[in-house]
């Protein structure tokens, strides 16, 4: 019970950090939503098929597009929150929680629950902006979605604060992180499907676990539950959640005794 407590504790005074400053959760959401009015329109001018399969047109198109624009807004929303610890660790918030009773994993949890949040609820709004341009999917798909972004900002955000706690320095974090994420993006088939590509390409390709899980999304947003691409996708997207937030703790609780 004291870790829950604990946990919720760091949560109100992270959600009320950022609804002091709310331009951050506009500005994260700015990316994705000029992807979805710049880059969107073009998809609806493909063939029939070539995003997959149906008969082609405005609904297809962003029943594609839209998945792809949540797992990247999940991708940079979660791995750029190490920049906020590196801040409270320099202006000694750090320091000062290490000599109260808190549980120091619930400094991690309770930042990575505010971190869920916020990502839900500009999903959401991405989500709605997508309904706007001719998205059409359904209800489960989209509850679907939020399951899968839940578990990349749970997965990612734990890394990016233990990264952020081992560097200390945004001189250092910024490039490490542009050089893992960016790569990874590329290759997850958020624009176009990697089918497009040439077959070593497409190999290279399924080393991005988003891959996966961006496919899996795809397959809600088609009325597809209970294929070998949402097992696959889910059970990516539950490793890695596991796996970062295993890892992020270790490193957590270390550097927090």
């Amino acid at each position: 019970m004291s870790f829950i407590h604990d946990t919720l504790l760091i949560f109100r005074r992270q959600m009320r950090l950022a609804l002091r400053t709310p331009a951050f959760v506009t500005i994260g959401l700015l990316q994705p939503v000029l992807y979805l009015v710049l880059f969107g329109p073009l998809l609806t001018r493909l063939p029939a098929g070539a995003l997959g399969g149906g008969s082609g047109g405005t609904a297809e198109a962003y029943r594609f597009f839209v998945p792809g624009l949540l797992i990247q807004l999940a991708l940079f929303g979660s791995t750029f929150v190490g920049f906020a610890i590196i801040s409270d660790w320099r202006a000694g918030v750090i320091e000062r929680y290490r000599v109260t009773p808190v549980s120091r994993l619930a400094i991690l949890s309770g930042r990575v629950l505010r971190d869920v949040v916020a990502l839900v609820v500009q999903s959401i709004v991405l989500i709605l902006a997508g309904v706007a341009f001719g998205l059409r999917a359904p209800l489960p798909a989209v509850l679907m979605s939020f399951v899968f972004i839940m578990l990349v900002a749970i997965g990612l955000a734990s890394v990016s604060y233990a990264v952020a706690l081992l560097l200390r320095s945004e001189d250092a974090f910024a490039p490490l992180i542009n050089s893992v994420i960016v790569p990874l993006v590329l290759l997850s088939g958020i624009m176009l499907p990697m089918t497009l590509g040439p077959g070593w390409l497409q190999g290279i390709a399924r080393i991005s676990p988003f891959r996966y899980i961006i496919d899996a999304m795809r397959e809600a947003y088609a009325g597809h539950y209970f294929d070998t691409v949402m097992v696959e996708g889910l059970a990516v997207a539950v490793g890695l959640a596991a796996v970062c937030l295993w890892l992020g703790s270790r490193v957590f609780v270390r550097e927090n005794a």
